[in-house]
């Protein structure tokens, strides 16, 4: 007889050991390695440029740098800590972090990431809701977009071209700029 699996809950991820960051995605923990500068260079200067705009425009999103936790199905089994949510639906946000699917997620691709960025959180996010998603890679130099609600298929863009946000039609990001 196999030996099952244990599934962990929302009760399990809240009671990790102080610094011990994880994911819990379909209810398996997944370790989450420590960010290197030049991702944390990206993720602070993309976090603050996207805050910027929105209070510039008057927008009612907010940004969230991780660590932020998600609760993408608002249930026990999917809980994310994307490098940056933005939330636009001010119902979602509670004292835990948000629950269900933020508008737009950015990851930012470090050696570690890679299979679970482009593979794994990509279903998922697909299937919870989320309007768009952007795959930052430094070691591809590009950025790939999936705006949900437009086509399944994504779009690749060079660092060093605008990229054009889907839930702000006036926004475009450069990523080559943030590069430091």
């Amino acid at each position: 007889m196999p030996l099952l699996k244990k599934s962990y809950t929302s009760k399990d991820y809240w009671n990790l050991p102080d610094g011990q960051r994880a994911k819990l995605i379909d209810g398996q923990f997944h370790n989450m390695a420590p960010p290197s500068r030049i991702h944390q260079e990206i993720s602070y200067q993309i976090s603050r440029f996207l805050g910027n705009y929105i209070e510039s425009n008057g927008g009612k999103c907010r940004v969230y740098p991780a660590p932020f936790a998600v609760n993408l199905d608002a249930d026990d089994k999917d809980w994310v800590e994307p490098d940056i949510s933005v939330i636009c639906d001010p119902n979602k946000l509670t004292d835990r972090g948000c629950s269900g699917a933020p508008a737009l997620i950015f990851e930012i691709v470090s050696s570690s990431s890679r299979r679970m960025d482009y593979n794994i959180k990509n279903a998922l996010y697909a299937q919870s809701g989320i309007r768009e998603y952007w795959i930052v890679d430094p070691a591809k130099a590009c950025t790939t977009v999936y705006d949900y609600d437009k086509d399944a298929a994504p779009t690749i863009i060079p660092f060093d071209q605008p990229v054009q946000c889907g839930i702000f039609p006036d926004l475009s990001i450069t990523v080559s700029d943030y590069l430091k």
